[in-house]
């Protein structure tokens, strides 16, 4: 037996050891507690993460946090700053740009930024390397004849003709942002996999399926971001989202439901609700059978209650389009008048196109929600499945996995479509960035989903973006949108307000008009 005094002293012994213990592990939760990990909930995975070869918005909010541009938008705007490029000087007659870069920024890798580091980026997408699965890069750098490198750390970009969105486009998400060489090399075509980049933030991991982990990059040349983790979640239903949401799992998702805006708000979830700088529409494949015929292209745009979606299947919080255009956006034209709801009209012009009993017809969409459709591609079919059959036309709907989709309609030919849903989310806040969906050259890039080509909207085209008065490019694209309008290749659904929603521990965090979400200055309060 243990003495009194012994048993005192081993009492003692033993509760130093505890204290001690308890030590250690307050300090190891502690520094648990202090790293700060952000999820963000979206509803897929990217389909890459190399900026040359993706489309997408789920693609571009990683990207845009893993690379940098030359040039990048204001906070809360398309104007634009200083990025990976100081300072730039256009020539007089447009056709070459002159760009300073920053020096002392490195790759995530440790290989240099610099003039090399540019042409390389660039000229990978340039004729002749540039390749058909690259579907931004003739959209991005639209007449770049040749970039090259003047110095280490100066380069010039040569033009065929003036091109009035260019410095724009290059701060867009896609296509423009500057990959490091030595990567792409290393790599191949697992690069897009495998991203590596300049920006505040670092690759980490992909689990597909699950989740993207990027870490902070703490020598960011402009400084390092306060979160230590990004970590992209991919939670395919927006309910399930707005749960993880409530209950803190995540702490921001996109894809909002306007069906849960009232439930989040009042469990004290901040819903972010801007104008949107989006389109949603449906195409049709014009190049082909039935909907080759403008009248019955005609028919089905009469024969859907868009007011109807506005109030009802997105609440509210979406606006009516007369065109392809936003209106806040220059080059709208607010004389525009798109075929109203009238289904006896519809049946009228559907008997004139050859239909007098009827039409059947197959409706493609997605399985997702979308920035200009928070409610998915499937509610959003049916309910335009519902005003077409009130009118004698049966639309079969065939849906799919936002990636499988991509590649269902970019065919020239769809074999199993006559339509299809789709939508744009602008990339730079010009007019042209909308207006070239409907160029003939952007159907072999996919862009130009609904094969749509006009002659005389092509040679607008090229006026408006060559034209160096915004009064003479407004002109142009005014009376291209009159021949939109005529033509009926989309109808225009929805103009849906940009959602994103985040837990009020939140700080700094916003949803950028080109749909995507800046980190470098977001942070999680205590």
């Amino acid at each position: 037996m243990l003495s009194r005094s012994k048993f005192t002293l081993f009492t003692v012994a033993l509760l130093i050891m505890a204290l001690a213990l308890a030590g250690c592990g307050g300090k190891a939760d502690n520094k648990q507690a202090a790293e700060k990990v952000f999820v963000f909930a979206q509803g897929s995975d990217p389909r890459g993460l190399d900026p040359a070869f993706v489309d997408d918005g789920e693609s571009a909010n990683p990207i845009v946090n893993i690379y940098d541009t030359l040039v990048r938008y204001k906070s809360g705007s398309t104007e634009i700053e200083p990025a990976l490029a100081t300072e730039w000087t256009p020539s007089p007659d447009g056709k070459e740009w002159t760009f300073k870069l920053r020096q002392n920024v490195k790759f995530h890798d440790g290989t240099p930024f610099n003039a090399d580091a540019v042409v390389y980026s660039v000229s990978r997408q340039l004729p002749p390397q540039r390749t058909d699965d690259m579907p931004y890069a003739s959209f991005t750098f639209g007449p770049v004849q040749k970039v090259e490198k003047v110095d280490d750390y100066t380069v010039k970009f040569i033009l065929s003709d003036p091109y009035a969105p260019f410095l724009a486009n290059l701060a867009m998400a896609l296509a423009a942002p500057i990959v490091s060489p030595a990567a792409v090399e290393k790599y191949g075509k697992d690069f897009i996999d495998n991203p590596v980049g300049t920006g505040p933030f670092k690759f980490a991991e992909w689990k597909k399926g699950q989740q993207i982990e990027l870490v902070a990059n703490k020598e960011y040349w402009g400084g390092a971001p306060k979160l230590d983790k990004l970590v992209y979640k991919f939670v395919k239903e927006n309910s399930v989202r707005a749960s993880e949401l409530r209950t803190g799992a995540v702490q921001a998702m996109n894809g909002v439901d306007p069906n849960d805006v009232k439930m989040l708000e009042d469990a004290g979830v901040k819903v972010i609700k801007n104008p949107g700088m989006n389109i949603n529409y449906l195409a049709f494949f014009s190049n082909k059978k039935p909907f080759d015929n403008p009248k019955l292209r005609e028919a089905v745009s009469h024969a859907i209650n868009r007011q109807n979606l506005v109030e009802f299947l997105y609440q509210g919080l979406a606006e009516l389009p007369n065109g392809v255009l936003p209106s806040f956006m220059p080059g709208y034209d607010k004389t525009l008048a798109p075929y109203d709801y009238n289904p006896e009209k519809a049946k009228q012009l559907l008997a004139e196109a050859g239909y007098p009993n009827g039409l059947k017809t197959t409706l493609l969409t997605y399985s997702t929600v979308r920035p200009y459709n928070p409610v998915g591609g499937d509610k959003l079919a049916a309910a335009i499945q519902a005003d077409l059959r009130k009118v004698g036309i049966e639309a079969e709907i065939k849906t799919y996995p936002w990636k499988e989709y991509k590649e269902i309609y970019t065919p020239e030919i769809v074999k199993e479509g006559d339509m299809m849903l789709y939508g744009w989310i602008g990339d730079n806040g010009d007019p042209d960035n909308f207006l070239s969906l409907l160029e003939t050259k952007e159907i072999k890039s996919t862009l130009n989903t609904g094969k749509y080509s006009n002659k005389k909207v092509d040679e607008l085209l090229v006026k408006g973006r060559t034209a160096q008065a915004m009064e003479e490019r407004n002109a142009a694209y005014s009376e291209l949108q009159k021949i939109v309008e005529k033509d009926a290749p989309w109808v225009f659904l929805s103009h849906s307000k940009d959602m994103a929603a985040y837990n009020s521990n939140v700080e700094g965090m916003d949803l950028h008009p080109t749909g995507v979400i800046f980190f470098r200055d977001v942070d999680i309060k205590k």
